[in-house]
């Protein structure tokens, strides 16, 4: 019984060192006789000193910590940590996302969708500065059915049309893109690009003559007329284009000639904008000549 006794204590004693001396166990067991027990206990293995040191030195796999935390480096983007030094935006151009409304984003993803958006506002903000300013009607006189008219025309023609066929269909009609991005100079000694530019000149002169005007009248005929009769609104407002025309066309020439040759000529990103300043000032005065009842 004394021999189990001190053979079980020499196990807890053991058990519990991290580490002992193979002369003390040798000690202990001459003194309790713990050679003749059978006793079924594997050798727990000895560890040098040195092995841990060994250990952290070396790196067991490809994918150690150090190597891990190096290519979540690598691919950290400090654009998204906040107080960086990346510009203002600069986040949203490389990773088209936001933290709010972009304009110059929204107009370069929906080009049409901001033409409407821009011709109806113009449209309308021409025919009020021509009501209150040129015509110096008192604000609580304006006449809201002449701007809805203004409006409503800016959003179908100036907005929607417009857009599609000079920039769509003139695209495809001519090289718009090699000439528009040449200097100047260049431009002048560019035979082709200086023919284009005529032909463009004269088809948007036509559009304006054969399309614009008579769209201008029959909108103005279905605001104006009284009628639901689309029938009515077309025979009054052709004629009403019929009876101005000598005068209507000699403005129009006047007025656009010259400002297409500039429109056509600019890089085509400039070409809409460049011509919405123009319409501005275009409309003003087709609603103070041609937009009242």
């Amino acid at each position: 019984m004394a021999v189990t006794t001190q053979a079980l204590l020499l196990l807890v004693f053991v058990a519990a060192a991290d580490s002992f001396s193979p002369s003390l166990l040798g000690q202990a067991a001459s003194r309790g006789g713990l050679r003749k027990l059978p006793l079924a206990v594997s050798p727990r293995p000895q560890r040098s000193p040195h092995t841990l040191v060994m250990q952290q030195k070396t790196p067991t796999d490809a994918s150690s910590p150090v190597k891990d935390k190096d290519a979540a480096a690598s691919d950290l983007d400090l654009c998204t940590i906040e107080g960086s030094f990346c510009e203002p935006g600069e986040v949203e151009k490389e990773g088209g996302q936001g933290g709010g409304f972009s304009y110059g984003e929204f107009a370069r993803q929906q080009p049409f969708a901001n033409n409407i958006i821009i011709a109806t506002a113009k449209s309308g903000a021409a025919d009020l500065l021509a009501q209150t300013v040129l015509q110096q009607t008192p604000l609580d006189s304006v006449d809201w059915t002449r701007s809805l008219l203004f409006c409503t025309f800016g959003a179908v023609y100036l907005g929607a049309f417009q857009y599609a066929y000079q920039v769509n269909v003139f695209k495809k009609l001519f090289d718009v893109d090699k000439f528009t991005t040449q200097p100047w100079g260049d431009k002048l000694k560019d035979g082709p690009g200086l023919r284009a530019l005529a032909a463009q000149t004269a088809l948007d002169l036509t559009v304006l003559t054969l399309v614009y005007l008579p769209t201008f009248y029959i909108f103005k005929a279905g605001v104006f007329s009284g009628s639901a009769d689309p029938g009515v609104w077309a025979s009054t407002g052709f004629d009403n284009y019929v009876q101005n025309f000598a005068k209507d066309e000699f403005d129009l020439i006047r007025v656009w000639l010259p400002a297409d040759l500039v429109c056509f000529s600019v890089p085509l990103y400039l070409r809409l904008p460049v011509r919405h300043i123009v319409s501005f000032v275009w409309t003003a005065y087709l609603s103070f000549a041609r937009g009242g009842h």
